[in-house]
């Protein structure tokens, strides 16, 4: 047990060092940061120098960011508000994500993947990034400016159908689809009611309360953030839904925005390791055609989500000018492609081609997106004055 908290230590504090070593030298070279944390995973993984051979436990904290970020996301959201972002962006999201499975199922048969392959392709090409979204976006344009309402509003919908899709890979052969989705929903509404009453009879006095210690305030928050994290996961659904839902409960709070900004560095923290964790899964030394198709199709989704959010905006009387950003800051693959993969493969659905293949074509359109973001639009991380912007 201590010999694997000391691997646990050395291989974080490797992984620290090396990144700030990386990221001054993309820096220099005026590239974007979060680069620098996928080449240290490729470089000192499991397929590299190997300091980090386990790269399941580093990428199990590193999800810890991506829960961060959907709590944080809730916390400056108002459920009033959010639902009128539903209201308005449910054809942007349906139509888009149509387009873009139709893309990659047609893709997929294409270069000759099964056609279960296929299917499972084209759910993972359906999806925007959350992470890179967010991450890449200032704070003042995602929560003070059309463009973030809209972006916030689709990426959540997104998410929604994303686990509505992992529901299908591990749906009990018992039950009918009607029936497994309708317990989902009685499962997801006990959730946000059992959060409204807690956060209104428990948290909120507590707070009250105890708001002006602020150690108090982090550590509860954090606690309600992974509580109900916890419990959607048990139930069925998963981290990022329990976590929104905490965020979106305390929203009525008037400490939220200030416990935004408290676990902001916190969340960065685990971001690090998540790019870090996609970056150790790479192997170059195990390259086939898939992966030279996977890198060939990442660069045609970047322009094929460009153009259908281009669509689907026009479709849902967006401004032109403010889609144009838009349509660049939602134009890669998902995470959730990711861990589609997982589940797909998990349950045997998935052959090692298309494995490789999908996840080929979500790291090559993080790396573009990233790119094109960070070099055209205002980031918190952009090398250039004027498009710097927290």
């Amino acid at each position: 047990m201590l010999e694997h908290l000391t691997s646990i230590i050395t291989e974080l504090c490797s992984i620290i060092i090396v990144t700030a070593i990386f990221s001054s030298l993309f820096l220099y070279t005026r590239q974007p940061i979060i680069l620098a944390y996928i080449f240290t995973g490729i470089v000192i993984g499991p397929y590299g120098l190997q300091l980090v051979t386990n790269a399941t436990s580093i990428s199990q904290m590193g999800h810890l960011g991506v829960i961060l970020l959907l709590f944080i996301l809730g916390l400056n959201l108002q459920p009033q508000r959010l639902l009128h972002l539903f209201k308005q962006s449910a054809v942007i999201t349906l139509v888009s994500c149509l387009l873009f499975f139709i893309s990659g199922f047609l893709f997929a048969l294409l270069i000759n993947l099964t056609v279960g392959d296929a299917l499972i392709t084209a759910a993972a090409m359906m999806f925007s990034s959350t992470v890179i979204g967010l991450k890449l976006i200032p704070t003042t344009t995602l929560h003070h400016l059309r463009m973030g309402e809209v972006m916030t509003s689709i990426l959540l919908m997104q998410d929604i159908i994303a686990i509505s899709v992992l529901l299908l890979l591990n749906i009990d052969t018992h039950h009918s689809l009607t029936i497994s989705l309708s317990v989902l929903i009685i499962k997801l509404i006990a959730i946000i009611v059992s959060a409204y009453f807690a956060v209104k009879y428990i948290m909120l006095p507590l707070l009250k309360r105890f708001d002006v210690i602020q150690e108090y305030s982090f550590i509860a928050t954090l606690a309600w953030c992974f509580f109900w994290a916890v419990l959607s996961h048990s139930v069925g659904l998963s981290y990022e839904t329990g976590a929104f839902i905490a965020g979106i409960s305390l929203a009525v709070s008037p400490v939220s925005q200030a416990i935004a900004v408290h676990l902001k560095p916190l969340r960065e923290f685990f971001l690090i390791l998540f790019f870090f964790a996609i970056g150790a899964k790479i192997n170059l030394w195990n390259s086939d055609i898939y992966t030279v198709l996977g890198i060939i199709f990442g660069i045609c989704l970047i322009r094929i989500k460009a153009w259908g959010f281009k669509i689907a905006l026009i479709l849902a009387n967006e401004n032109h000018i403010e889609s144009v950003e838009l349509r660049a800051r939602l134009s890669q693959a998902s995470e959730f492609s990711l861990l589609l993969i997982y589940a797909a493969t998990a349950q045997g659905l998935l052959s090692d081609q298309g494995k490789t293949f999908i996840e080929t074509v979500t790291i090559t359109t993080f790396v573009i997106s990233t790119y094109w973001i960070v070099h055209r639009y205002p980031t918190p991380i952009s090398m250039v004055n004027n498009l710097r912007k927290d």
